[in-house]
């Protein structure tokens, strides 16, 4: 397990279990997210990923454990609250304001820190060109297509200045070609200084984007260790992966 040193985890997720009523959806997990970084939490459908997102995020309290930003406790805040502390995350159903249009959708997540609509607005153009919407700014949000949702979903909250982004399944319905255009963007987050937390199924993106992996399998991290570490650990192959996927996946590793 990673972040076991003498310096504070960015984030630190500890013994994280979530039960709703008789269902376990999140047993013990325990994992670290590194500054600056890009990690990844996957596994399969159902293994309580969202789940755990919506706790660290603030949405939902932990049945017990703990959640640590920066060294403090964050565990059942609101989620406000932790979007004034610069924790953002994206959703997996993306559910714009189909009535505005992307640059008013945008200014939404900016009035977290913009009092003034002006400036709101000026927030919201400047993100737009990081994620590839500049020529789209005037468009209703409705007439987006699924791709151009996902860039908004995230605009939104990069908007609010996130130091922490989760971005939930944000590569999920798109077309291998849209996925390679959004990879460059989830880079370019990284590098303008925003630590993100992914969950992904698009195991090819994984590879190329995380230089953590943590892997969720019913509810329990089974797995953590770079890309090439996790394609290759039997456990992760026999709950997630399968053989076929594995096998290309670690040929694309050493390629």
């Amino acid at each position: 397990m990673t972040g076991t040193g003498p310096d504070p985890a960015f984030l630190a997720v500890r013994g994280v279990t979530k039960r709703f009523g008789g269902l376990l959806a999140v047993n013990d997990a325990t994992f670290d997210v590194g500054e600056g970084t890009i990690t990844g939490l996957i596994g399969p459908n159902g293994a309580g990923k969202t789940t755990l997102f919506a706790v660290v995020a603030g949405f939902e309290k932990p049945t017990s454990g703990m959640v640590m930003l920066e060294g403090e406790d964050i565990t059942g805040r609101k989620p406000h609250e932790l979007a004034r502390m610069g924790l953002a995350r994206t959703f997996q159903i993306v559910q714009p304001f189909a009535g505005l249009t992307v640059r008013e959708n945008i200014a939404v997540g900016a009035f977290l820190r913009e009092a003034k609509r002006g400036a709101a607005l000026e927030v919201a153009e400047e993100v737009a060109t990081r994620v590839g919407l500049a020529d789209q700014l005037d468009k209703p949000a409705a007439a987006l297509t699924v791709a151009g949702r996902k860039r908004l979903e995230v605009a939104r909250a990069l908007a609010t200045r996130p130091k922490l982004l989760l971005l939930d399944e944000v590569l999920a319905g798109l077309n291998p070609s849209e996925v390679r255009d959004i990879v460059p963007v989830v880079q370019g987050i990284r590098a303008s200084g925003i630590t993100v937390l992914m969950i992904e199924h698009v195991m090819q993106a994984v590879m190329n984007l995380c230089s953590q992996v943590h892997v969720l399998a019913q509810g329990r991290i089974i797995c953590s260790g770079t890309p090439a570490e996790v394609v290759a650990a039997p456990q992760v192959v026999e709950a997630y992966l399968g053989h076929g996927a594995a096998k290309r996946l670690q040929g694309a590793a050493h390629a």
